[in-house]
């Protein structure tokens, strides 16, 4: 069994000093197919999405957590594309990320989209903290998630986040064990900042 248990080699080389967390977290595709994450973790890393900032402090995420084994797990897993179907299953925990696009009155939350994200990152940097890992996902079909819950219209399923601990990398299949080893590659901050005076 190949676990990815040296996470060194997964570090970030960053150009400027980071947290810890933002230095070590990579999008991992093996997850431990018998690791539970406890409830009070869980609760933790949403606490941590309860707390980010949003536009008029609307607070417009929700979230559908589905723990491996559950029904929900099931049909957030059953609604995933491709490759994401044939690794996810092992992930402790799928959250299905969902911005509230309209408020009570039918009226746009233009910027749901953009604090959704937010709640996001910082779930996802607790859940480094934590000891665990994230992957983001967009390969899904969320017409399934929002008739598999009945989820009312202004709830967009925007991204599914798979949580759970390093597992073993020769579980994937060949094409994911090899970028689940390929560098680390991130364009330069200069290629980022269009104005930086």
């Amino acid at each position: 069994m190949t676990l990815i248990t040296d996470i060194t080699s997964r570090r970030a080389e960053t150009d400027a000093p980071l947290i810890t967390p933002l230095i070590e977290r990579f999008s991992p595709r093996a997850y431990d197919p018998t690791a539970v994450i406890e409830p009070g973790v869980i609760r933790t890393i949403l606490e941590a999405a309860r707390w980010a900032p949003s536009a008029n402090n609307v607070q417009p995420w929700r979230f559908i957590v589905a723990r491996r084994g559950t029904a929900a797990f099931t049909k957030v897993h059953g609604a995933m594309l491709g490759f994401n179907q044939a690794w996810a299953d092992s992930a402790a925990v799928l959250i299905a990320n969902i911005a509230e696009t309209v408020d009570a009155e039918g009226k746009p939350r233009p910027w749901a989209r953009y604090d959704l994200g937010q709640a996001v990152a910082h779930l996802s940097v607790q859940a480094q903290h934590e000891g665990l890992h994230t992957h983001q996902m967009g390969g899904f079909e969320g017409e399934k998630i929002r008739a598999a819950f009945g989820l009312a219209e202004g709830l967009d399923v925007v991204s599914i986040t798979a949580i759970g601990v390093l597992g073993d990398v020769n579980a994937l299949p060949e094409a994911l064990r090899e970028r689940e080893s390929a560098p680390r590659l991130r364009k330069s901050l200069e290629e980022l900042v269009l104005v930086g005076e």
